[in-house]
């Protein structure tokens, strides 16, 4: 069984509402029923990562504009996608990505993928925040850790992406002790490889390990070889009723 600890919230584990985060899908040109199906009523998003080309790409795409403007205009946050490449990429080009993202799509804030997970990165990272916070009013920001980080990065951003990985490791996964400080909002999850008779299972997961925002598929990535989370997965209607409405931020 998982490692389960109580919420910060006074709830008990098992009340955590739940809302998606969705990682980013494919091309609006590639999967146009996946972006339509976002913007369907009463659907539980709490935001949903635009990644052109691993980030705003080299020029605006008017597909994209026009995704993220249906999104946002349904209420819907939208988040740039930047990747840090756990520290390897550097601050200068970061920011320049941002812009493009804020030029062309508007978006409401960024989701930092492969996020640094060591203390001894967190006042780089701070750094990167402070600054993403100053080019964009109200700007959300989420760190696309994977795993646990050092509990400091948790005072950095809105939320902390704590895993990403198979339902195999998932189902079988520890969190932190120190996530019990913080509220579900702080957290989320993403799992592929997820077959449908375990939804409840991962379900009762992510509320024990107090994640309010998920993502799961049936999708694989085929051993690194494919991206999971292009298309939504087979049981997506199923696990918006299970979520159940008036979840959205």
């Amino acid at each position: 069984m998982p490692y389960l600890t109580p919420t910060a919230t006074g709830q008990s584990s098992t009340d955590v509402r739940l809302g998606f985060g969705v990682p980013g899908f494919a091309h609006p040109l590639v999967a146009p029923a996946e972006w339509a199906e976002l913007t369907r009523p009463a659907t539980p998003l709490n935001w949903v990562v635009l990644n052109i080309a691993n980030g705003p790409g080299t020029r605006p795409d008017p597909h994209c504009l026009a995704a993220a403007g249906r999104l946002r205009n349904a209420g819907i946050r939208v988040l740039g996608h930047l990747d840090m490449t756990y520290g390897a990429r550097s601050f200068g080009e970061l920011v320049s990505d941002a812009h493009r993202f804020l030029d062309w799509y508007r978006v409401d804030g960024f989701s930092i993928d492969r996020c640094p997970t060591e203390r001894a990165a967190l006042p780089e990272v701070r750094r990167t925040v402070t600054t993403l916070r100053a080019l964009v009013d109200d700007a959300y920001i989420v760190l696309g850790h994977g795993t646990h980080p050092y509990p400091g990065y948790a005072e950095s951003a809105d939320q902390l992406v704590t895993f990403t990985g198979p339902w195999s490791d998932y189902r079988w996964s520890q969190v932190a002790e120190w996530t019990a400080e913080y509220p579900p909002e702080k957290f989320c999850h993403f799992v592929h490889g997820m077959p449908r008779g375990h939804l409840e299972e991962a379900l009762r997961i992510a509320r024990w390990q107090g994640a309010g925002t998920i993502y799961f598929t049936d999708r694989t990535d085929r051993g690194g070889l494919t991206d999971p989370w292009e298309t939504m997965p087979g049981y997506w209607d199923e696990l918006v009723s299970r979520i159940g409405p008036g979840v959205s931020e």
